[in-house]
């Protein structure tokens, strides 16, 4: 910086201020100086400002595994919306487990990054002290409701009745559900499979228990396994809602292997929306769930908080949309 200085004949600060974007300072010596950078080859060393300044630059994003689809293709938003900041991402997966979890809200962690996107499983609202980081933490997902921190979330409830009204307007009346999690009061599972019992009693229809199939995580195996066992007890049904996407793969997968004419005689519908949706045979109706928004919207938080937002932490709910494909709608149906 100092040799771009004297070659542009300013002082080091002026330099500085240049380079940091600063608006009151004459377009000629602005231009001198970027035209001495450029002679020069000089680059700015990003990590020194930040050492400087206290800041390291990265955020980081914590989810519970990359090999799922959705958690991939949200690590991608999270990314490019990061990117329109400056920032960079460091990607922590921490397999659900709850060690793991709280060892990404450690302080040592925390002297990594700038602040942090957590998606957990394992932690629950008796946990929401441990939120309280040296960092700012932005909460995605459904666990820790109504903690000290912002809070992005899906609407599982709105995402999974749309789904589930779909499926009643096409006629199907005896729905089964594959992914369910027994007891599990705080989640996911808990949240869309209750919205699915919920709608149905509002359409004056009776599921039917036996019609539900657990799966621990969820899988294309764990959908597939599921598949089979709601086959497996001989009783009839005409949709299925699979509590993701992946799930819905493998079901399907293992529907077609038994000669299930899909969606003659069983319909599909998954939820997340994930780019393999798009691709499946038949294709896979899906509840998208505002991946980018979600990303968008938690990385903006992240960035206020960071820059010193003391206001009361917000929960911010994501705009879902339903997009019908060939799994419920036939070879007719329009591809989104």
């Amino acid at each position: 910086m100092r040799d771009v200085a004297k070659h542009a004949g300013v002082s080091p600060k002026t330099v500085s201020n240049v380079l940091s974007g600063y608006p009151y300072i004459r377009e000629a010596t602005r231009a001198r100086v970027l035209a001495s950078v450029e002679i020069l080859g000089y680059e700015l060393n990003v990590l020194a400002r930040n050492l400087k300044s206290g800041r390291t630059g990265i955020i980081g994003l914590a989810v519970p595994e990359l090999s799922l689809p959705y958690f991939a293709e949200l690590a991608d938003a999270v990314i490019e919306a990061a990117e329109q900041h400056g920032l960079t991402v460091m990607i922590e997966q921490t397999a659900g487990r709850r060690e793991r979890e709280l060892a990404v809200l450690s302080t040592e962690r925390g002297s990594l990054v700038d602040g942090l996107l957590f998606s957990p499983l394992a932690l629950g609202p008796d946990d929401a002290e441990h939120l309280r980081t040296s960092i700012p933490v932005v909460l995605l997902g459904e666990r820790i409701f109504h903690g000290p921190v912002d809070h992005v979330v899906i609407d599982n409830v709105a995402g999974t009745r749309a789904a589930v009204e779909h499926l009643i307007t096409l006629g199907r009346r005896r729905i089964a559900v594959v992914g369910t999690h027994p007891g599990e009061q705080v989640g996911t599972a808990a949240i869309r499979y209750n919205a699915y019992l919920t709608t149905m009693a509002a359409a004056g229809i009776r599921p039917i228990k036996k019609l539900t199939a657990p799966a621990g995580l969820w899988h294309r195996a764990t959908g597939a396994e599921a598949m089979e066992h709601l086959l497996s007890l001989g009783s009839a049904f005409d949709a299925v809602l699979c509590l993701n996407d992946t799930l819905a793969l493998g079901a399907i997968r293992t529907l077609t292997k038994h000669g299930v004419r899909i969606p003659d005689d069983v319909a599909v519908v998954g939820f997340d929306d994930i780019d393999e949706a798009r691709y499946s045979t038949p294709t896979l109706t899906s509840i998208d769930p505002g991946r980018t928004e979600i990303a968008s919207a938690a990385v903006q938080l992240l960035v206020d908080r960071m820059s010193g937002d003391a206001s009361a932490h917000r929960e911010l709910v994501a705009p879902y949309a339903l997009n019908v494909r060939e799994s419920t709608a036939g070879v007719r149906a329009h591809i989104s």
